[in-house]
């Protein structure tokens, strides 16, 4: 995988320092992350959040080191901090390089030496290995004094100075343990410093500007416990790794153990990631790229496995999850994980519907979505496209999945029930179900009430698949129902949905309403394997879509031209949410426009299409340089210059950029047999 590399003039900026952000995952939803310098400025920032109860139950609990290093009795602080009115101390000026290889390395220079620190997570645990070492210190009296500042509070939260905070640092040899709050974990520092300086503070006022920004609380205290002290002159390499597990004791067996323990591990992480990226060492850098990314969204839960929808805020999401699962698993040569995502959600069917989101809190799924039941068929399809598992589908999936038509026949929550007409009808006041779901209080922004368009193409192409399997499985009756259901949806949906004047689809058809805002939903008429349209509406629903939406990082929600469009996604939460789906971009769409044109552009086009897409997907190239490094954003600001908003890392963003490229550009799919099996069995 290319290193992402950013010289001294990057880093000593602080404005194109801090738009750019690193996040390291460790497989059960825990996560490390921060700007390129160090300086927080997200809630959401630290180099240890935990995922108490995988992949929820997230706790910020390290929120940073404080380094200082002294040289020859002189001290230079390497930190970098927000505080009301000023960045202190400035270690940033003394930041030499910053670099992704494969995870956060940072190179400080003092008085011609340099101090390496790098970060990454151990996968499986909730832990944190931070790594120190000492270049050209020689003849210089070199110490390195390393302060935690820990926050111990939700994720979501900020923490102030209280006086429940318990102080006390229970230390034994190489070892320092803290318990802040008797309702959360503790926290061990196994280290391998000279010495342990137990006096504790409170560092009062951080102030974090992407919050700020967000019209979210900004500002938080942070407390450090103690201070460990590395004599670099004995030894030029130090560690500590920060974990909610106890290192026992022959854990430290010989002076400096530590250390090279942590290089193992560090090793150890660099193989893990080779793997992800193994089947594609000969495909070019953008997708080796969105491969090694991939790894970070896949996630424990429970003996199952499941995928965190973006990086910072969200947790396990049911819509994304399925639409995300093609690109992240199958295109990537990991089936068994996939397989392992459909048994885990289809073990929380419930009236035919799949979970919206599981809460961060842990509470009961909540059910309010139309879509991801519905793409939950597409990623079936999907995983017979790649592996011809038809065994695994029968055993497991079939009979839920008859069932979810049974409910959806017969009628569901919220209003959602197929209509006379074979289509698929839904919504109820007050709640949004489609993935244009944002909502502010009691306003719903974007309601759709009644038949969207994309749920009309989903629900066909479930009937078709529903077909097909019926007919693999000998279940003539069933084969004869779901053929005779999608014929019906066909005929009504060609009857309804084409809008003559705009030469496209409506987006939504309400009774005797027919909305004909230009949306992106329209194209998974065209982009999903079954599909109800000609081919010359396909290829005009395409060319509207193009010509109105395209932009270099996705669709745009809504044409420019619309009295409702926002140019901009900014300022606070209601004016956000009021942009959401208003014309903000969305970068995931970008993955089924380009499956829709080159399928509607492959009979005359061929190679000359896929050529075109392929300059879509690199426009992405410098984007994985920018906002969250290796990573494709959320959104976008719906006007140039596009600038990336919302999260900083999404699953369904790079998962479907990712598997458009292999799939439909470059046809790169990999067998199933290429991925080793390592790499098949988890993240």
């Amino acid at each position: 995988m290319a290193m992402i590399r950013f010289d001294r003039e990057i880093c000593r900026d602080l404005e194109a320092a801090s738009r750019r952000e690193w996040l390291e995952t460790n497989g059960l939803g825990g996560f490390a992350s921060s700007t390129i310098t160090g300086l927080n400025t997200r809630r959401y920032h630290g180099l240890l959040v935990a995922a108490t109860r995988p992949p929820v139950g997230r706790l910020v609990l390290l929120s940073k080191m404080e380094e200082a290093l002294v040289l020859d009795g002189r001290r230079y602080e390497l930190s970098a901090n927000r505080y009301p009115g000023i960045v202190h101390p400035q270690g940033h000026e003394y930041l030499k390089e910053f670099r992704l290889d494969p995870f956060p390395v940072f190179t400080y220079e003092v008085e011609g030496m340099e101090l390496i620190k790098s970060v990454f997570l151990i996968y499986g645990e909730n832990s944190a290995v931070i790594q120190y070492e000492a270049r050209g210190a020689r003849g210089k009296d070199c110490l390195l004094e390393a302060r935690p500042l820990v926050a111990f509070r939700d994720y979501h939260g900020t923490t102030h100075e209280n006086s429940s905070l318990d102080a006390f640092v229970q230390t034994e040899e190489n070892l320092a343990i803290i318990t802040p709050y008797e309702d959360l974990p503790s926290l061990y520092f196994a280290h391998d410093a000279t010495a342990v300086d137990r006096a504790g503070f409170w560092y009062r006022n951080f102030e974090y500007d992407a919050e700020r920004e967000r019209g979210l609380d900004f500002a938080e205290d942070l407390y450090s416990p103690f201070a460990l002290k590395f004599d670099l002159n004995h030894n030029a390499q130090a560690a500590v790794i920060a974990s909610t597990e106890r290192r026992d004791r022959d854990f430290f067996l010989k002076d400096f153990f530590l250390a090279r323990r942590a290089s193992d591990y560090r090793q150890s992480e660099i193989e893990r990631r080779n793997l992800v990226i193994a089947p594609f060492e000969q495909e070019n850098e953008l997708v080796r790229q969105l491969a090694a990314a991939s790894r970070q969204y896949i996630v424990a839960r429970g003996e199952q496995k499941t995928v965190i929808a973006g990086y910072h805020w969200f947790s396990d999401w049911g819509r994304d999850t399925m639409i995300a699962l093609p690109g992240l698993t199958l295109a990537t040569g990991r089936a068994d994980v996939a397989k392992s995502i459909m048994l885990e959600f289809a073990r929380h069917l419930d009236q035919g519907m799949l979970p919206n989101r599981f809460p961060d809190a842990g509470e009961s799924p909540e059910y309010n979505t139309v879509d991801a039941t519905l793409w939950f068929f597409e990623a079936v399809r999907s995983l017979l496209d790649y592996t011809g598992d038809y065994e695994f589908v029968r055993e497991n999936l079939y009979a839920p999945l008859t069932e979810v038509i049974d409910w959806h026949t017969r009628g569901t929550r919220y209003g959602i029930k197929v209509d006379e007409d074979g289509l698929l009808a839904s919504g109820e006041d007050g709640v949004q179900l489609t993935w244009m779901d944002a909502k502010v209080g009691d306003w719903v922004v974007t309601p759709r009430h009644g038949k969207a368009v994309e749920i009309q193409a989903l629900w066909y192409n479930a009937l078709r698949v529903m077909e097909r399997l019926a007919q693999r499985f000998g279940d003539e009756e069933g084969e004869k129902r779901f053929a005779d259901m999608a014929a019906l949806a066909r005929r009504s949906f060609n009857r309804l949905f084409w809008n003559e004047e705009a030469e496209c689809l409506y987006d939504v058809i309400d009774k005797d309403r027919r909305d004909p805002s230009i949306r992106p939903n329209q194209i998974f008429a065209v982009s999903l394997y079954h599909t109800m349209l000609s081919q010359e509406k396909a290829r005009k629903v395409v060319e509207a879509v193009e010509s109105r939406l395209l932009t270099p990082y996705g669709l745009r929600s809504l044409a420019p031209d619309d009295p409702q469009y926002r140019p901009r996604y900014e300022g606070g939460v209601t004016s956000r949410d009021g942009a959401y789906h208003q014309g903000t971009v969305w970068a995931w769409l970008m993955g089924p426009f380009i499956t829709a044109y080159v399928k509607v552009k492959g009979r005359s086009g061929g190679k000359k299409s896929r050529a075109r897409a392929a300059l879509w997907l690199e426009a992405f190239h410098d984007h994985l340089s920018d906002a969250g490094l290796g990573h494709v954003s959320e959104i976008f600001d719906a006007d140039s210059p596009h600038t990336p908003r919302g999260c900083i890392a999404q699953a369904w963003s790079v998962a479907e950029l990712l598997r458009a490229a292999i799939e439909d550009v470059y046809c790169v799919k990999p067998a199933e047999s290429e991925a080793p099996a390592a790499l098949k069995a988890g993240g």
